[in-house]
């Protein structure tokens, strides 16, 4: 999973480096320490987002069994794909780079970093957690057309 989290531009080398030297170095080894906050994903399939799009264009909204709803009105964030800026805060608070206004959004909620020509989303320890396209994370790759909801705020990541 260390592997793939590294490779999938999860962690940075220095935090891989960290976290294997813990494996080497420790009799007992929590696996929820070392990995818990990393979410992998398996690109979806074609049929699969044509399906989903079609399906929300049809009935506004599109309920998959254990997840949130997936608003087509999400609030689009841009972000630049070229690195150009390499972080971003999220959250309820006027110093974060992306303010949202809900309630239900913490100060602090979410932050963005860009590594190896990705974006990462990371759980900033909100209240209500971080979702993106249904499934609650604590650390996850970004792809263009992905959906994240911070609280019952809902972006959609172009």
């Amino acid at each position: 999973m260390l592997n793939a989290a590294y490779a999938d531009g999860l962690l940075s080398e220095e935090t891989f480096a960290h976290r294997l030297d813990r494996v080497l170095a420790d009799r007992l080894i929590d696996p929820w320490a070392l990995i818990g906050d990393l979410s992998l994903r398996s690109a979806p399939s074609r049929w699969h987002e044509r399906l989903r799009g079609a399906a929300a264009a049809a009935l506004g909204t599109v309920r998959f069994s254990g997840s949130e709803p997936v608003e087509p009105s999400a609030v689009l964030l841009a972000l630049d794909w070229n690195g150009g800026k390499s972080e971003l805060v999220l959250g309820r608070s006027r110093t974060c780079d992306v303010v949202l206004s809900s309630e239900a959004v913490s100060r602090r909620h979410a932050q963005l970093f860009f590594r190896d020509g990705n974006w990462v989303i990371r759980d900033l320890a909100s209240t209500n957690g971080t979702r993106v396209n249904g499934i609650r994370v604590g650390r996850c790759r970004l792809r263009p057309g992905d959906r994240v909801a911070l609280g019952d705020a809902l972006l959609r990541i172009d």
